[in-house]
């Protein structure tokens, strides 16, 4: 009888990548993939914040209630920092880091084959080369996710990812095109080259590697016809970079520049490695280069010693910057950073009013950055009925979901001309 797995993701887009990989691997073993009743169980797990802890042990629990006499592995970024406590969670068999789930297969035969014979396995990792975890195909059929890079150097004084991810490692460049031109075999039109720190790809390989020697060499291969980018660093968005990017005619034309907060001093306390004046220039950049840019950004309020007027000047800036779409958090004190432990906390109640501030902010720029389409044509790539009867919908280069009247097969691009907005969303005509 053949035996079944599931796999649990929690988590970014990097995870979900590593996971469907692993599926690929589950599968190319013989393993058949059951959404319930499993004989194995993978939990993928997040750490960025403390629910997401949380809901990483929730997880695991559930897998343990759903087939008591199940093998657990559990990975990602939860165990790779405090393995030993997810080793102490009733039913784990497995314990893998970040890095290492290229052998996540056989540690699960070994316990399949040796069920209550074995000790628990606690392997975090401490690899120094990128994992070449590959996929072939992915569930989201019409864009799919290409990791080339992973870890962080950047150490920000509100996060842990460096220490679950580890330094950056880059994957090579021949590898990266060599997935692009199978998932493009498989119909693939538009690829996110994503990662944890993608800004940082091919700072570890010392020969002058960057970002841009990617996005060209995947702009080369026969049938992608969009290039999106994951989280970028403001300081990596050059002239040359966006210019030789737009030369490709492939390069989508949306940005999201993770500002964290508008206030100086709040960025140095974050240890952030720019402040406002740099980001708003890097900015101004790319609306010079790519016009109808869409830009997004994520801030988090109530940061440790955020004063009213570090308020007041993060309001100001998000509101001269129009950013197209912004993503707020309230700060949450996250053990084994340096920002849990600073004084000044703040207030629950008095983040949740920062919050509402910039939620009203964050609104009035989105709809004006909505109604700056009417009447232009954007590029979409429709993706499935939209959520308008009788529509198709899909998105547009700059990160718009755009509406036709029409229907029109998935994973078709087509030219659309704006002539209304509904539900927050974009309403055109086929041009």
């Amino acid at each position: 009888m053949t035996s079944t797995f599931n796999i649990i993701t929690l988590g970014c887009k990097v995870n979900q990548y590593e996971s469907e990989a692993v599926e690929e691997l589950f599968l190319q073993r013989g393993f058949e993939k059951a959404s319930e009743n499993a004989d194995i169980y993978v939990i993928n797990t997040c750490t960025v914040t403390n629910m997401s802890d949380r809901k990483s042990r929730q997880m695991i629990s559930r897998a343990r209630r759903d087939n008591p006499d199940a093998v657990v592995a559990v990975m990602g970024c939860y165990s790779q920092v405090k393995p030993e406590e997810v080793a102490a969670i009733e039913g784990v068999d497995i314990v893998l880091g970040s890095r290492n789930k290229e052998n996540v297969v056989d540690l699960c035969e070994d316990v399949l084959q040796n069920k209550g014979a074995m000790d628990k396995i606690i392997a975090p990792s401490e690899s120094k080369t990128f994992e070449e975890l590959q996929i072939s195909n992915q569930t989201e059929m019409t864009r799919a996710y290409l990791k080339i890079q992973d870890g962080c150097n950047m150490y920000c004084s509100y996060c842990l990812i460096p220490y679950a991810r580890g330094n950056i490692v880059s994957r090579d460049i021949g590898s990266i095109v060599d997935e692009t031109k199978r998932l493009a075999a498989n119909g693939f039109k538009e690829i996110v080259l994503t990662g944890i720190h993608v800004s940082s790809y091919g700072k570890d390989f010392g020969d002058g590697s960057d970002l841009i020697d990617v996005i060209e060499a995947v702009a080369e291969v026969d049938g992608i016809e969009r290039i999106r980018l994951s989280s970028m660093e403001p300081r990596h968005i050059t002239r040359d970079f966006l210019e030789r990017m737009k030369a490709t005619s492939k390069g989508c034309d949306h940005f999201h520049l993770s500002l964290q907060s508008g206030s100086d001093d709040v960025l140095k306390a974050m240890n952030r490695k720019y402040d406002t004046d740099i980001y708003k220039e890097k900015c101004d950049l790319i609306r010079e280069v790519f016009p109808n840019a869409g830009l997004t950004t994520d801030i988090i309020v109530g940061f440790p010693g955020e004063t009213d007027d570090n308020h007041k000047e993060t309001m100001e800036f998000v509101d001269n910057i129009n950013f197209s779409k912004t993503h707020l958090f309230k700060f949450s004190p996250r053990e084994g950073t340096r920002a849990a432990e600073m004084t000044e906390q703040i207030n629950g109640n008095i983040k949740k009013e920062r919050l509402h501030d910039l939620e009203v902010i964050e609104e009035k720029n989105r709809i004006a950055f909505l109604e700056e389409q009417l009447g232009k044509t954007l590029s979409v790539l429709i993706e499935s009925k939209a959520d308008l009867e009788g529509y198709s919908g899909g998105y547009s280069t700059n990160y718009l979901k755009v509406n036709v009247a029409e229907n029109i097969p998935a994973n078709t691009i087509v030219d659309v001309k704006i002539t209304d907005i509904k539900n927050a969303e974009l309403i055109g005509e086929i041009v």
